[in-house]
């Protein structure tokens, strides 16, 4: 964590300064018993590759919006940053109807198909893989991603100012969601090192804070859990012996 640091992608360049080996996220799909572990080298990576997607081949700059039909997973996360470092505002949840472009897990193509602009779709498979059949109106993920660049630069710096993150109707900047990424993570009592664990689902500032932002703003990783409930309370405590978890967060 870096005082100057004023946005998301701020706050990843410190970490990829500080310990690019470390974990950043690990996660778990209790439906299917997936479990994935990404460095911050990994994460920065693909992040880099989604931003040049986005930039790029999306054609997508500061101010568009993002409608984001994702779960709380791995690839999300990645999502998250990525539209960050290119300026793009983030709609969890929002309407595909009244965004620039959509980003869709499998389960809500129907709806994605609102959007006018371009359309992305996840398979949400395990490690990353594509669907067996594209989506028809979607390009897809897995298939795009891997041909980008590994390196990400903006063709318009982002401005700390701009609006970066959309929840309820409400536009926050990127200044101050690292500004409640920190207060968060200072109530939290996180640090470098610490470890969250987190099922709370990306819809809203509390799991996208607990599950990501908080972590990273304060040097510390995130045990990300999907489907958690399938999971018994031994199974549980074994996890959060094994992955060293000092924090949890509330779950649902």
């Amino acid at each position: 964590m870096n005082a100057t640091d004023h946005t998301p992608a701020d706050l990843l360049r410190s970490a990829l300064a500080g310990d690019p080996g470390r974990p950043l996220v690990t996660f778990y799909d209790d439906a299917t018993g997936e479990r994935v572990e990404l460095s911050v080298a990994t994460f920065a990576n693909w992040v880099a590759k989604t931003a040049n997607l986005l930039q790029g081949d999306l054609g997508a700059g500061p101010g568009d919006r993002l409608a984001l039909l994702l779960p709380a997973h791995w690839q999300t996360a990645v999502w998250v940053i990525a539209a960050a470092s290119v300026g793009v505002v983030v709609e969890p949840g929002g309407d595909p109807a009244g965004a620039d472009l959509v980003v869709s897990g499998p389960d809500s193509l129907e709806a994605a198909a609102a959007c006018s602009g371009e359309r992305v779709a996840l398979a949400l498979r395990p490690l990353g893989g594509r669907f067996p059949q594209p989506p028809a109106g979607f390009l897809d993920y897995a298939v795009e991603v891997p041909g980008q660049g590994d390196r990400f630069a903006p063709f318009v710096p982002v401005d700390p100012q701009d609006a970066g993150l959309s929840l309820a109707g409400a536009d926050l900047s990127y200044a101050e969601l690292v500004g409640r990424a920190r207060e968060d993570a200072a109530q939290l009592g996180l640090g470098e090192g610490s470890r969250m664990l987190s099922g709370l689902s990306y819809d809203d500032w509390e799991g996208l804070s607990t599950g990501l932002f908080a972590p990273l703003a304060a040097g510390g990783s995130v045990v990300l859990c999907r489907n958690l409930d399938r999971l018994s309370a031994e199974g549980l405590a074994q996890r959060v012996s094994a992955e060293r978890v000092t924090h949890t967060a509330p779950q649902p």
